[in-house]
């Protein structure tokens, strides 16, 4: 086995803990991609089994059973049934956890009929004592026909007894665990007659589910062993019954639960958190302490970065030769990159909080909470999620949806999702209240700032439920569905767990939207450094010309101001000026708007590239005092007011997210329809609040 890499697929039923034992095994050598063809979060990982031999392990999206309901739990059945798959695996690992053990041995007792090694992985073995758990471990392995690694991700014990199992996969049993076909005999005995060379759950797996991956024809299968849907579902039916018989069998003898020893404090505790009452008072409770500290914590690194990239702007000018390239540098790629890497601190505050909600349990209480309130809207309970973990990224949430069976339910899910404020109008929000909302005390504890930016969260909230309300008036949904989430035992976060999801989270977020900044910045550097030749080639005789009596200081900004509304930039801002006024806006902030459609973080980029450009000032001036200090040349007074910031902040509240969020809606509908009306009625919805809001406060 020297310098070979073993393919491991790391599988288990939702809430085991498996993202905490590919942690354990591939720490932060991971990536994060799709599956090929779909949209499914695809992990990988590396983990060092021994001197010679490397294990890239596949994180599969949780399933409770090979009886896949959605798409994400399909990429599961198609890689283990696809032996040409470059992700077809050596050695199947399991996850379950100590207290669900018997629902977890059905997907276990399935995967074991595929004939492929597998390892039985029992977590969370350190609560076994508090629960009052004894598991007989060579008793389990004898009858599961397996090896079992008993682990605690939180003490990290058992990872190496499961390192050592995986490097000997080979020695690993690979028959079954019980006859799955004993439930139709005869019908089983003519498919394995007519297939003799195919695995019979293989067979099987390809009548019931949609998947085509044997060398021989679906069709021919299925045309040779038809059944009804109801025959299907029944057959189904009987198999589940079939192995929870022979789990129940298995635990009897090789697990003992002491009942007296077992805790009450979790259903205390979702007496408290799930309360009619309590439970929303709790959650907005704890929603306004997660918004306070994004400003109040973030704001001294906030400071820090801003600083340090001015004066890394300001070092570049006076120490490079004079020059395009001087200028690109210090006016372009440097300010452009500092408007994203500020909000750093902020971004990462909203994934540690997102994260820990997470991990510890107390997320899928806000799940089961909300769907009391999502239903008098017309979505399903399954539309949650989506839209929780919108405030992360619209595109994943959207992807999120593919677990929604109904098509009108998930339908109205997708349109509504991106009215979720993402951590992409995170950096707008937070340079825009900063600019007009006064660092202010209310009570004499909440910050006033970080108040504002709950509101904004709660409106594009508001909208999104709103919306749905009338899209199901629309589309007439009459049809019912029934929402279930598990509710996972309550844990202490790991703070390994949510390290690495913070790191792998705010990396993502910075290297996705640093390309496309990268690329504007240089592409709008260039716009407004460079013009038609007779007005800008001309700037400083026909400045000089009307400006006589002016010191040379002031003489130069003239020069560069009149520089840049004469450049392409400038030219193709006062082009959409006469629509944007009305909201308040200038030229420039009407390019910054429009350029952030690729991305809204870009927004605070290119303000900070376009004013960058042509400036002559040495001073380390920071990108939030440049544009504190723009003015209305005409009137005078500011141009980020308190009447023209709330217009950018309820714009930026309700406007369609960027280019990416439409394309994948395209792709999740397999329709331009949806999102070009998607598009055409947020912004237009944006675009007529955030006039209201000018109108009435300016």
């Amino acid at each position: 086995m020297q310098n070979k890499i073993l393919k491991v697929a790391l599988i288990g039923n939702p809430n085991v803990g498996k993202t905490s034992v590919f942690n354990q095994l591939t720490g932060l050598n991971q990536q994060v991609g799709n599956y090929p063809g779909i949209t499914v979060e695809k992990k990988q990982g590396y983990s060092k089994l021994s001197e010679n031999v490397k294990a890239k392990i596949i994180d599969l999206p949780g399933t409770y059973s090979l009886n896949a309901s959605s798409i994400d739990e399909n990429v599961v059945i198609e890689l283990l049934l696809n032996k040409n798959d470059e992700d077809f695996p050596d050695v199947a690992v399991v996850v379950s956890e100590v207290e669900n053990l018997k629902r977890n041995l059905l997907l276990f007792t399935q995967i074991k009929d595929l004939e492929i090694p597998t390892i039985l992985v029992i977590n969370m073995a350190d609560r076994m004592q508090l629960k009052g758990i004894e598991l007989d471990i060579p008793v389990l392995e004898q009858q599961l026909k397996t090896k079992i690694a008993l682990i605690s991700s939180r003490k990290k014990t058992g990872i190496d007894t499961l390192k050592e199992l995986i490097l000997n996969y080979e020695d690993l049993p690979t028959e079954p665990c019980l006859n799955a076909s004993g439930i139709d005999p005869e019908y089983f005995d003519k498919l394995r007659k007519a297939f003799p060379n195919q695995l019979l759950y293989k067979l099987w797996l390809v009548i019931t589910q949609d998947v085509n991956f044997l060398n021989l024809e679906r069709n021919e299968i299925k045309s040779s062993f038809t059944k009804s849907h109801s025959e299907l579902k029944r057959l189904q039916q009987k198999e589940t019954i079939k192995r929870y018989q022979f789990i129940n069998d298995t635990l009897k003898l090789g697990q003992k639960i002491d009942l007296t020893k077992a805790t009450d404090l979790r259903a205390r505790l979702d007496r408290i958190l799930t309360h009619k009452i309590f439970g929303y008072v709790i959650f907005f409770g704890i929603l306004l302490l997660i918004f306070q500290s994004i400003f109040d914590w973030s704001s001294v690194p906030m400071d820090f970065i801003d600083e340090l990239f001015a004066n890394l702007s300001s070092f570049a000018k006076t120490h490079l030769p004079p020059g395009e390239f001087t200028d690109l540098i210090s006016e372009g790629l440097i300010p452009g990159i500092g408007g994203i890497v500020i909000f750093i601190p902020q971004i990462a505050f909203l994934f540690l909080f997102i994260s820990i909600l997470e991990e510890s349990g107390y997320m899928s209480r806000v799940v089961f909470l909300m769907d009391k309130i999502m239903r008098k809207f017309g979505l399903s309970g399954k539309s949650i999620v989506p839209l929780i973990s919108g405030t992360a990224c619209a595109i994943p949430a959207i992807m999120g949806t593919r677990n929604i069976e109904n098509w009108k339910e998930r339908l109205i899910t997708i349109l509504v999702t991106p009215f979720t404020t993402c951590s992409a109008r995170l950096p707008v929000y937070a340079i825009l209240i900063a600019l007009i909302i006064p660092e202010k005390r209310v009570l004499g504890f909440l910050n006033l700032q970080g108040l504002t930016l709950m509101g904004l969260y709660l409106a594009g909230f508001g909208m999104a439920i709103l919306s749905a309300y009338i899209l199901n008036k629309i589309l007439k949904l009459n049809c019912k569905s029934y929402f279930v989430v598990e509710m996972p035992s309550y844990k202490i976060p790991l703070f390994r767990n949510v390290a690495i999801n913070v790191v792998e989270k705010t990396k993502s977020f910075v290297t996705g939207a640093g390309k496309i900044i990268l690329a504007l910045s240089v592409i709008l550097w260039f716009l407004g450094s460079h013009g038609p030749k007779e007005s800008f080639d001309n700037a400083e005789a026909i400045v000089n010309a009307k400006h006589q009596d002016k010191s040379s200081s002031e003489l130069e900004d003239e020069i560069n101001s009149y520089k840049l509304e004469n450049s392409y930039i400038g030219i193709a801002g006062k082009m959409i000026e006469p629509v944007i006024r009305p909201l308040g806006y200038d030229w420039k902030i009407g390019v910054a708007v429009v350029s952030s459609f690729a991305a809204r973080e870009v927004f605070v980029g290119t303000l900070a590239t376009i004013y960058s450009v042509g400036s002559h000032s040495d001073e380390e001036v920071t990108i939030k005092n440049r544009m504190a200090a723009e003015v209305n040349p005409v009137t005078g007074n500011k141009i980020f007011n308190f009447a023209s910031g709330i217009s950018l902040l309820l714009f930026y509240a309700f406007a369609m997210q960027c280019i990416s969020t439409l394309a994948i809606v395209k792709k999740e509908t397999n329709s331009w329809k949806w999102p070009v009306i998607q598009l055409v009625f947020m912004s237009g919805f944006a675009y007529v609040i955030a006039l209201i809001a000018y109108q009435a406060l300016k």
